[in-house]
């Protein structure tokens, strides 16, 4: 994977050192992360075992209010957008904005280069079954319109207003909790 792999390495180390956790279990995640990724200069690619970096959005619209979440093809389940890092990526945020392009077609999407929280989770099928994805989740928002094209890894993609979610996993409804808390605490302003 090269020097853009050794940058986007540097790059998730870089950014989980300098991230604040917001509780103890979040802090210990922080560490295992960090520990991965110092015993492997391999740890940001799919193909490490038994765990490796993935990088995620939850994507809101520009009022803050609803979620864009996908019916995932493999999981069965709702989901922020998002996935594996890949050869051209140099930063995690970049993974997670990269990926919240392709899975939905929006334009004009921006992300806080802050993660949200980290998810480490077991792949129970596709082709990482068995596997721990590392995810580092971010907030991303679609501010040039709402428009999405359902990709070839969805079953369907939706808004869901915060207050009427699916059925979601614990660490999805987390992260849709801790992105709200997180808006309260930075309003957002818009143009016309």
């Amino acid at each position: 994977m090269g020097e853009t792999g050794g940058v986007l390495h540097g790059d998730a180390v870089e950014t989980l050192e300098g991230w604040s956790a917001p509780d103890e279990e979040q802090g210990e995640l922080r560490a295992h992360y960090l520990r991965h990724l110092r015993e492997r200069p391999d740890g940001m690619w799919r193909s490490c075992r038994p765990e490796h970096v993935t990088s995620s959005a939850l994507v809101v619209d520009a009022y803050g209010s609803r979620v864009l979440l996908t019916l995932h093809k493999t999981v069965g389940q709702w989901l922020q957008l998002g996935g594996h890092c890949e050869a051209g990526d140099t930063t995690l945020a970049g993974a997670a904005l990269r990926e919240a392009t392709e899975e939905s077609r929006l334009t004009g999407l921006s992300i806080d280069p802050s993660p949200v929280q980290l998810s480490r989770h077991q792949l129970l099928a596709g082709g990482c079954a068995g596997a721990y994805h590392l995810d580092v989740q971010f907030l991303v928002t679609a501010t040039a319109g709402t428009e999405y094209v359902v990709s070839e890894e969805s079953h369907d993609l939706a808004w869901f207003p915060m207050d009427a979610l699916p059925d979601l996993d614990h660490s999805v409804q987390d992260l849709v909790t801790r992105t709200r808390h997180r808006l309260t605490l930075t309003p957002r302003t818009l143009s016309s």
